[in-house]
């Protein structure tokens, strides 16, 4: 008897920046765990000739085989297959120049793909308490997906990096595009942050509605969580500011959110037991 063939969804786009988007790399982390824990294809890469600046994003010096050799910051574009779907997944540092010339490099190459949806990761470091959940900001200017997600108009006004700078250039291209930006505790800002990481990755396993294997991430974030409980319990003062902001958030957090909350986690149990 011939195997079911299973139905393949239309592909997705995942993109994360290293830098001032990525506090404690935990956008980035998701691309790569992604890339690791499924069959990846390298497809091509920007020539980092034309968007870097070595002396701000330097190339580093590494040993192949005993053998030094220098690896030149880029853009790498691979093909990820998902178990229901491909995602070409971007990631490399900021660029330091010719943002719209790059930005206009990524639209075609995402074109070529014809994706349902492009998710562009960020990271921020915020005053959320490491003890609770850490949040995901979504934002889109597309209508029909922010009625879907029940996503607010952004306000916000001030200086962007290259995630903003790409799903705008996304949404003039004709893409369906939404940011996401989980929240990092800013004193715990050294990397990696998995909780964050797990964050984002739980937020894009709901959007493009394909269950995601997180491997060790959760381990990973209790550990880490542990470990910062660890360290506030050594200082009095850190101690009481953190549970003075578990005090703000659990104070702010709605009983309507709650439920969006478990919603969300049940449907994503489901989703796993059915893969």
């Amino acid at each position: 008897m011939a195997e079911p063939v299973v139905s393949r969804k239309p592909p997705v786009v995942i993109a994360a920046f290293e830098g001032w988007n990525d506090a404690a790399d935990a956008a980035t982390g998701v691309v790569r765990h992604l890339a690791d824990t499924y069959p990846t294809e390298p497809r091509y890469c920007l020539d980092s000739e034309d968007y870097y600046d070595f002396q701000a994003t330097r190339p580093r010096v590494e040993l192949a085989d005993g053998e030094p050799r220098i690896s030149w910051p880029s853009t790498d574009i691979s093909l990820c297959h998902l178990p229901h779907r491909d995602a070409l997944l971007i990631a490399g540092p900021e660029p330091n120049l010719r943002w719209r010339a790059y930005c206009s490099a990524l639209v075609q190459a995402i074109r070529r793909v014809e994706p349902e949806l492009v998710v562009i990761l960020g990271a921020m470091l915020t005053d959320s308490p490491h003890s609770r959940p850490l949040p995901v900001n979504a934002s889109s200017s597309h209508e029909r997906l922010t009625s879907e997600l029940g996503i607010a108009p952004s306000d916000y006004e001030g200086p962007t990096g290259v995630v903003g700078v790409l799903a705008e250039a996304c949404d003039r291209g004709g893409l369906t595009c939404v940011t996401l930006w989980a929240s990092v505790p800013h004193y715990v800002a050294t990397p990696p942050s998995p909780k964050a990481t797990l964050s984002l990755l739980n937020r894009v396993e709901d959007l493009i509605d394909e269950a995601l294997d997180p491997g060790e991430i959760p381990e990973l974030a209790k550990a880490w969580e542990r470990g910062v409980d660890e360290l506030a319990s050594s200082d009095p003062d850190v101690a009481e500011y953190i549970s003075d902001l578990e005090e703000q958030q659990d104070a702010e957090d709605l009983p309507d959110t709650t439920g969006d909350t478990l919603a969300a986690e049940f449907q994503r149990y489901l989703r796993r037991r059915g893969q």
